[in-house]
């Protein structure tokens, strides 16, 4: 506010302290001068709007942050290491730091707005991707390049459960991607052999699939595998499939020569399993089911392709052998034999006691599948109220059916069971050792191997020639011997002499013979003349003969004349 210049007077000048009060003039009010703008204020305005958008951008740009928590942290950097999602960057990490149970890391992981809603879902799986040199093959090298980088596999579709801002962190990447279009199975395995996570299956030797977790089963005696084929192939999963585990070299020797199967190199080094349909056996005489199998059927898994396209077995049936004789080179798992085709396996060998005759004897545990008899199984199984081994086996004993040990190589001596008929044994009451009242299986009755009659027959002719009085038979051969000397002695004295002089005597004879019989010798040639003679006389003979056939009357008239020309 401005005022009129008044004249400066001092505050103790005396003039004016004596003038009075009414005479002091009133200050005149005058309004100020407006504001003016300055072109220097626009420089902070702009770096107002400036900060105002950088932080709008952020905002917009940035979603939550995330806490994952690994075992290990290696490799992983603040402010470098990346989170990708299908090869694109999603996040960047911007904390690493030590959990407080000093078991594990937390790595906070800033997330970027766009597409952050699907990747804080709780079925969100969080694993490090670094280079890996396995059998299996080579991964991640990549990262060679790029450095390590966490991977996200988020579900497709998002869902209505909470947001989740903390993940716990995979050591392996998920075998089966979200997306992934296919179907799961379970196998049943004895044992896990040189599968693993990861372990290809293959539909004629093409790759469908994988094994994505295994676990052991309930009772600890076989193994679950879980399986995954993917889509279109899961269709070819009928009912009717068999798996097999394609492992390694299978190597089988036959007439025909070796045969060598195997799925690769791959499947020698990691593993695989492969898979057909059971009609590609020629010996199925089934209906075929090509219906696609559902999720979550369960197979069994078979050792080899041969075991898993043969006929199913059914349910064995348990029989019990009872020898003798010794068992040496039979073994559990030697194979039950019937006219030369497998039927069963020996389960068990032990050595028992019997009390009745004071004797030891082995019992041999072994089972039978009957399916592997066809239709006469059928046939009988219809008829026999459930008592499968008594139906099949009772009727064949009666007739003769006989468990026999016999040698299945000379080379490496093992046995194995053979069941055969023996028409000796028919209608005859079996001679089972020990206690039979309670058998671990169906009795079937048994006879000596043919090795073991050798033996017997062996020992037979050793005792017969025992009883041989060889000394005395020596004896008697030695008398023969001098006696048959003395003889030689003789001829070589007495005989030799006479029939050498005989000898010559003939050899004279032959000489002087020769020499009778020799070409220049009288005597020939006064034979030669006979016999012309004779040649002459019966020419004639003949021409009177042929005379007298023609002309009878020639011996009453005589000779006719000659005809004249």
């Amino acid at each position: 506010m401005d005022t009129e210049d008044q004249p400066t007077q001092k505050p103790d000048d005396p003039a004016d302290a004596s003038r009075p009060a009414a005479d002091v003039q009133a200050p005149v009010i005058r309004p100020g001068r407006s504001l003016r703008w300055s072109w220097v204020w626009l420089v902070p305005l702009l770096a107002v709007a400036v900060g105002l958008s950088l932080l709008a951008s952020v905002w917009v740009r940035n979603g939550p942050v995330i806490t994952i928590s690994f075992l290990s942290a290696a490799g992983i950097e603040t402010g470098q290491t990346k989170l990708r999602y299908r090869d694109v960057v999603v996040g960047d990490v911007s904390d690493v730091r030590v959990a407080g149970d000093r078991q594990h890391v937390l790595v906070d992981v800033q997330l970027r707005r766009q597409g952050s809603e699907y990747i804080t879902q709780k079925d969100s799986k969080f694993w490090i991707v670094r280079p890996q040199v396995s059998l299996a093959g080579v991964s991640g090298l990549d990262t060679l390049l790029s450095g390590v980088y966490i991977n996200v596999d988020a579900p497709t579709t998002r869902s209505k459960g909470a947001t989740v801002r903390d993940f716990k962190g995979l050591v392996n990447p998920p075998e089966v991607l979200s997306g992934q279009v296919g179907t799961r199975f379970v196998l049943h395995a004895d044992s896990l052999g040189s599968l693993r996570v990861g372990s290809r299956i293959h539909y004629r030797r093409i790759e469908v699939g994988r094994v994505v977790s295994y676990d052991m089963a309930p009772d600890g005696r076989s193994i679950k595998l879980h399986i995954f084929v993917e889509a279109p192939y899961d269709r070819y999963v009928t009912p009717d499939t068999r798996f097999w585990n394609d492992s390694g070299v299978d190597m089988s020797v036959s007439p025909d020569g070796v045969q060598i199967r195997t799925s690769g190199l791959s499947a020698i080094l990691n593993g695989g399993i492969a898979f057909a349909q059971a009609d590609e056996s020629s010996s199925y005489d089934g209906v075929v089911d090509n219906a696609p199998a559902a999720a979550g059927s369960v197979y069994r898994l078979f050792g080899t392709r041969d075991a898993a396209l043969a006929d199913p077995d059914g349910d064995p049936v348990p029989i019990e052998l009872r020898f003798d004789q010794s068992v040496r080179g039979l073994r559990v798992g030697a194979d039950v034999d019937f006219r030369g085709m497998s039927i069963g396996k020996v389960i068990d060998i032990d050595l028992e006691f019997d009390r009745a005759r004071r004797r030891f004897y082995s019992r041999v545990r072994a089972q039978l599948y009957p399916m592997r008899f066809s239709e006469a199984y059928r046939d009988l199984a219809d008829a026999s109220d459930g008592r499968l081994g008594e139906a099949l086996l009772r009727p064949l004993i009666e007739r003769g059916l006989r468990a026999q040990l016999r040698t299945a190589s000379l080379l490496t001596g093992q046995q194995y069971v053979a069941l055969d008929f023996f028409p000796g044994q028919a209608h005859a009451a079996p001679d089972i050792p020990g206690d039979s009242s309670n058998p671990k299986g169906f009795l079937v009755p048994t006879v000596q191997g043919d090795f073991d009659r050798l033996q017997g027959q062996i020992g037979n002719i050793v005792t017969k020639l025992d009883k041989v009085p060889i000394e005395a038979i020596g004896r008697d051969l030695r008398g023969t011997l001098e006696s048959l000397n003395r003889l030689l002695r003789r001829l070589d004295t007495q005989v030799a002499p006479q029939a050498t002089r005989a000898l010559t005597s003939a050899s004279a004879s032959l000489d002087r013979i020769g020499e009778v019989l020799a070409p220049d010798a009288p005597l020939l040639g006064g034979l030669r003349d006979t016999l012309g003679e004779l040649d002459r006389a019966a020419r004639a003979l003949r021409l009177l003969s042929d005379t007298l056939q023609a002309r009878p009357d020639t011996l009453i008239r005589g000779r006719a004349p000659d005809a004249l020309r």
